[in-house]
């Protein structure tokens, strides 16, 4: 009907070697007509390729990982790139805390490239990640940063937020501020701990001294597991420091959420007695009573770039094709990460970069050493901002 062999048939379709337009319409319109769709398995063999980008999430047992605003926020950036994109995406739990072997997903040819999300600086998850890059598997990580490696990396500038929030609380003339953090096994939580000293220190709020948890005094510093519960737990504990505390910033909303419920239970109320600031801006920040002041983080578009990113690195067509205003956002991207690299290295610079190892490495730039598919590798950094609400009180 097309006018055409077999062969050229099958290079329409695999998107393989040169073709006249002309020619390409042909078969596709002749396509349409006898309502011929092409085999996925065989497209996959003659493509050499499986078509998915994997995404990799941790386990948790009794954690409804999906309704969680992070993850969903991610996974929805990754879902709409791929789907404009052609591809499809394939979902793959690990366990937290277990020696993971991401070269399984490659070896498997069950995906081309992979994200991997909720990793943790541990000596075996670096491990794994250094043999997957050396096996020249393309992946990404997303929000986790390793020092000293060249892995592909998306995030945000949690200094820089955590900076902000910090600052807005001593603007209010609040200086006995005590941080609710997450483990020290992500990096977005040292980060946000350097943005924390960085801006108390500033204020004389606290001595110059080492950049990690032990120069905050104990009744300063708490720890949770990013959860609600751990938020709600952490209440009763800085509830027994009230008095020599004048507010709190919490290292995502889910925490803060959870200490919001647990203070007031033991008579402190968020927003009159006791000044809160949240991260991560969801959705349940602007309906808690009071509405929490919150750091904005682009979670969705940090998952649409690293799927973006990956796929361009793998060469899919059409991966850097946003359809209508696609110049527009790739402009915004890069304004934004401009931005957060002018802010966090002046953050840098008065917090002492030679010891602050996350606010001097400011990147949107692409670096020239080994990636997971070989070429120059990509660790791009996207501005968060402070959304102002009542919960820092009037």
């Amino acid at each position: 009907m097309a006018g055409v062999s077999e062969a050229t048939v099958s290079r329409v379709f695999n998107g393989v070697g040169p073709m006249k337009e002309e020619t390409k319409q042909r078969v596709l319109e002749a396509a349409r007509t006898l309502n011929y769709h092409p085999h996925a398995i065989a497209q996959s063999f003659a493509r050499r390729r499986s078509g998915n980008l994997g995404v990799v999430l941790p386990y948790v047992p009794k954690v409804h990982i999906f309704s969680t605003y992070y993850f969903s926020e991610v996974l929805s950036g990754i879902g709409k790139q791929v789907m404009e994109s052609g591809y499809d995406m394939l979902l793959k739990f690990r366990t937290p805390g277990l020696e993971n072997d991401y070269s399984k997903l490659f070896l498997s040819q069950k995906v081309d490239a992979c994200i991997i999300l909720g990793a943790t600086d541990t000596p075996g998850e670096r491990a794994s990640l250094d043999r997957l890059q050396a096996a020249g598997h393309p992946f990404c990580l997303v929000n986790q940063h390793f020092a000293g490696a060249s892995f592909n990396e998306v995030e945000a500038d949690h200094v820089q937020g955590s900076y902000m929030a910090v600052k807005h609380l001593l603007g209010k003339g609040l200086r006995r501020i005590a941080f609710l953090n997450g483990s020290a096994e992500f990096s977005n939580s040292r980060d946000r701990l350097q943005g924390y000293l960085t801006a108390m220190r500033e204020a004389g709020a606290l001595p110059e001294g080492p950049w990690d948890a032990s120069a905050v005094p104990a009744h300063l510093y708490y720890e949770g597991n990013y959860s609600r519960t751990s938020g709600y737990r952490a209440a009763e504990r800085l509830c027994a420091n009230r008095g020599r505390i004048d507010a709190v910033f919490a290292a995502n909303d889910r925490m803060a959420i959870g200490l919001m419920q647990g203070m007031r239970e033991r008579g402190v109320e968020p927003g009159r007695d006791i000044a809160i600031i949240g991260y991560d801006d969801s959705d349940a920040a602007r309906v808690t009573d009071p509405p929490l002041t919150s750091v904005s983080v682009p979670f969705f578009e940090m998952g649409r770039t690293a799927a973006e990113r990956l796929l361009q690195a793998i060469g899919v067509k059409g991966a850097d094709d946003r359809g209508a205003g696609a110049a527009g956002e790739a402009s915004a991207v890069r304004e934004v990460a401009e931005r957060s690299q002018a802010a966090g290295r002046e953050i840098a610079e008065r917090s002492q970069a030679a010891e602050c190892e996350a606010a001097g490495r400011l990147e949107a730039a692409e670096t020239d050493g080994k990636a997971g598919a070989g070429a120059g590798s990509f660790q791009i950094k996207l501005d968060t901002r402070l959304v102002i609400r009542q919960s820092c009180g009037s």
